[in-house]
């Protein structure tokens, strides 16, 4: 047995969405906190159950939206009346409705790519190496297995009743994660 330090925590692998639906619900019953979940496809209901309740990213789309919008109009500013500014037909230099179009162009362009790295970058990807890949039969949480991962830094973790809490949950396997 390695030392809690050099434990991620331990896999359990289920068969079906169901099962690992109730396996979490049990787990969060049971008191663990510290759990992530691996999927071949979204299950429904899977994220309430593991404690995500709220995303950062509309906030940050709305940041880059503001920025996006902000940055088009001062742009247009700045070009229009104090950088080179041209006197036509005695129209006035700064017209709020000339600025409409690139304003509104600008705001969802940079929304746009605030949601995608944003997304990126709160799901922590691209992640390269994870420990549950030091698993074998972690390739098979692409095609059609399910698994549950309790985290040793979870304060209710212990090796063995762990263990024995996943088995009683009817996993199919449960593997220790080295880091």
């Amino acid at each position: 047995m390695s030392r809690r330090g050099d434990v991620y925590g331990l896999l359990a692998e289920f068969g079906d969405p169901e099962g690992i639906l109730e396996a979490v619900r049990r787990a969060r019953e049971a008191g663990y906190r510290r759990m992530d979940a691996f999927t071949p496809f979204p299950v429904e209901g899977l994220a309430e159950e593991l404690g995500f309740h709220r995303s950062a990213v509309p906030a940050v789309v709305l940041a880059g939206g503001l920025i996006g919008a902000a940055g088009g109009y001062l742009l247009q500013y700045w070009l229009n009346v104090v950088d080179y500014p041209i006197n036509v037909g005695g129209r006035p230099l700064h017209s709020a409705p000339m600025f409409i179009i690139v304003t509104f162009e600008l705001t969802i362009l940079v929304a746009a790519l605030f949601a995608v790295l944003g997304m990126l970058a709160l799901n922590k990807l691209p992640m390269p190496y994870h420990p549950v890949f030091n698993v074998p039969d972690f390739a098979l949480a692409s095609t059609n297995r399910f698994f549950l991962a309790v985290e040793a830094a979870d304060p209710r973790f212990d090796p063995v009743r762990t263990r024995e809490f996943l088995q009683g949950l009817g996993a199919k396997g449960v593997w220790d994660v080295e880091t």
